[in-house]
């Protein structure tokens, strides 16, 4: 181990150095090679690299293109112009498609690898894969999709979902998914507002041991689209489902074409939309961001050169179709890596169910959330003790933020030599600002940069830049994979009031971060737009959270703030481990915790033992419900929350605080 020194002057050490050996064999350490070759530099470490990937943007993409090996049948004729922003246009000239770059391969060597509960399991080869979309594409021209046209998923985390996405997307027609998690409404506020064409879902899921009837929803859902042509419908939870009911419903075997033997890919400029991606709706109906073939450069760039994604990799991912992850880890198939699916609950039938999975798979490449790291970690979980994880050479952690002793978590409790790799971006791009490398060292509760050609900054409230002081993360150049624009948006006024509406030709993405000057690394803090203001100090949630969960007995914690008496008083909730109670001393453990590592204002007023913490599908706390309860104001749109219910607690407890 490496010592280092913090801005204060203290040392610390990290908790992952990479070998000479891990550099040496990198996707990251070729590509400086390539990039010295190509330009004649002598970049040597991933700071160089990643100064030179921002102060020569076209160079570092054009770079990029040739490294990850894009296919185009003609290629651009310049990289970008910088001087749009927003409304940057990227490789201006260029054209391909995205389902051809994704299905290079067509050989015997896994794409697919999927299991779910009661042990389904099923697989494809690169060459069945191959077949399975040309087939299916054949049929989707055969009933008259074209480029341009919406095609919409409300599936589960199947195979079926990627041949769907990979078949439409071959031929030009605009991709757009919601899980089956989703409730109808939340399902008809996304998918209502782009008017799809054809709607691929499943009978039903398995969830916990139980299976659940997903007809009623469909049939719903049809109804209140009139756009859509044909369901198509994969049987999942029985062998014949009965789908009489539905209109316009054929099921996947009936639909796909017999024979089809090569694909007809559809060339298309980088302007051309390919994914419709929803934000999760908790503050009104979801945004719809359309992106474009950016998106894969962007992603390949992130899995090849920063995830080091290589072909004889097995990567996984605990995520759904609602999720921007499910699309990221997807584009493995670029890398032609081996994807491990599963669908269901990851802590079915026990909360060691995925590091079986791990083993028995030989995953090389383990991803998850924030949230069930926590709750591994307050459930007493040791899965490098109980499962053979010797496959296992990197995870790869999102959702929110993960703290200090999540981090060390991860270090004592899963493997010690392995990357960990902390990332964070958004569905806004499909990918990451912050991401790290297995040529940096990891330290406790940081991610390990900026994402190559990002170039991010964390702002104060004067719009200046600052380091290892809270700030707004920023970037102050584009990217192929920021969004072409929002759907029904002619004049662009949502999308810049969005992203630009506080800085002038700066993307402003709404995370509260913290940019440290000694290692390059950054800590997220939670959502700038729900920082907590006592006394009027702006204070990021999760300098709370990382505090309160690191002591003994607390799985989950969530911070609000409540008008009262004129000021801001902070409430916090708390989700007790089992066999734990919140007691008075555990309260003032709390406080002395906070006041002591934090600051006098990090105290709350009230501290209060709760059932459950509200998430999005994307596993992130959503602070915002809460709060609205709070505070007198409505809470819309509770279809947008992977647990709805857990708001009974809260409305009830709020109205007794009032009578109080």
């Amino acid at each position: 181990m490496i010592e280092d020194i913090t801005s204060a002057g203290t040392k610390r050490k990290p908790l992952w150095v990479p070998s000479a050996e891990w550099k040496s064999r990198a996707n990251v350490t070729r590509f400086i090679q390539f990039v010295n070759r190509l330009h004649g530099l002598s970049i040597e470490g991933y700071g160089d690299l990643h100064r030179w990937s921002v102060e020569r943007i076209p160079d570092f993409w054009a770079a990029v293109w040739d490294f990850v090996e894009i296919r185009a049948s003609r290629k651009y004729d310049e990289v970008c112009d910088l001087s749009r922003f927003p409304g940057a246009n990227w490789f201006p000239g260029a054209k391909l498609n995205f389902a051809q770059n994704l299905l290079r391969f067509r050989d015997d060597h896994p794409a697919f690898i999927f299991r779910g509960e009661r042990n389904k399991s099923a697989s494809l080869t690169y060459g069945e894969l191959y077949d399975s979309v040309a087939r299916l594409a054949k049929e989707l021209r055969s009933m008259g999709v074209a480029a341009g046209d919406r095609v919409a998923a409300y599936m589960p985390n199947l195979m079926e979902t990627a041949v769907a996405m990979l078949a439409t997307t071959s031929i030009g027609a605009v991709w757009a998914s919601c899980g089956a998690e989703l409730g109808a409404a939340a399902v008809i506020d996304r998918l209502g507002q782009i008017g799809p064409k054809v709607l691929f879902t499943v009978d039903g899921q398995l969830y916990k041991g139980k299976e659940i009837d997903l007809l009623p929803n469909v049939e719903r859902i049809a109804n209140e689209i009139p756009s859509i042509e044909k369901i198509v419908v994969t049987p999942y939870v029985k062998e014949n489902p009965d789908i009489s009911r539905l209109n316009k419903a054929v099921l996947l075997s009936d639909f796909m074409a017999e024979k089809a033997s090569e694909i007809e890919f559809e060339q298309v400029g980088l302007d051309h939309p390919v994914y419709i991606m929803f934000s999760s709706g908790t503050t009104g109906k979801p945004k719809c961001m359309v992106q474009g073939p950016g998106v894969l450069v962007n992603q390949l760039k992130e899995l090849i050169i920063h995830t080091d994604l290589k072909r004889s990799d097995r990567i996984f991912y605990i995520t759904s179709p609602s999720w921007m992850m499910w699309n990221w880890l997807i584009g493995s198939l670029g890398a032609g890596a081996s994807i491990v699916l599963y669908e269901g609950n990851p802590n079915y039938p026990d909360p060691g169910a995925m590091w079986r999975l791990a083993q028995d798979e030989r995953i090389t490449i383990f991803g998850c959330s924030a949230s069930y790291l926590n709750f591994l970690k307050s459930s007493g979980v040791r899965p490098g003790k109980a499962f053979d994880l010797t496959s296992l050479r990197a995870m790869s952690q999102t959702g929110s933020p993960l703290s200090v002793e999540g981090f060390q978590y991860v270090y004592a409790e899963i493997k010690q030599d392995m990357h960990f790799n902390s990332i964070s971006g958004g569905t806004d791009i499909n990918g990451c600002f912050g991401i790290g490398t297995p040529i940096q060292p990891v330290y406790a509760g940081e991610l390990q940069g900026p994402g190559l050609g990002m170039k991010i900054k964390a702002y104060d409230e004067s719009g200046a830049p600052v380091t290892d002081k809270e700030g707004e993360l920023v970037c102050e150049a584009p990217s192929p994979s920021m969004p072409l624009y929002f759907w029904n948006d002619p004049d662009f006024s949502r999308y810049k009031s969005a992203y630009f509406d506080l800085y002038p030709a700066v993307w402003r993405h709404g995370d509260w971060i913290i940019v440290h000057g000694d290692s390059g690394g950054i800590t997220f803090l939670g959502r700038s737009d729900f920082t907590l203001k006592p006394s009027g100090v702006r204070i990021g949630p999760a300098e709370i959270y990382n505090v309160v969960e690191s002591i003994e007995g607390i799985a989950d914690s969530m911070a609000i703030g409540q008008d009262f008496g004129g000021e801001q008083r902070i409430i916090l909730f708390v989700r007790m481990a089992e066999g734990f109670e919140l007691s008075g001393e555990l309260k003032d453990r709390i406080n002395q915790s906070l006041r002591r590592l934090a600051s006098p204002r990090h105290v709350p007023a009230l501290i209060v033992s709760v059932p459950d913490i509200p998430y999005t599908f994307s596993m992130k706390k959503v602070e915002s419900s809460v709060a609205n309860i709070f505070n007198g104001r409505p809470v819309t749109n509770k279809d947008a929350l992977n647990n709805p219910e857990s708001l009974n607690f809260y409305e009830q407890l709020a109205q007794e605080l009032r009578k109080s």
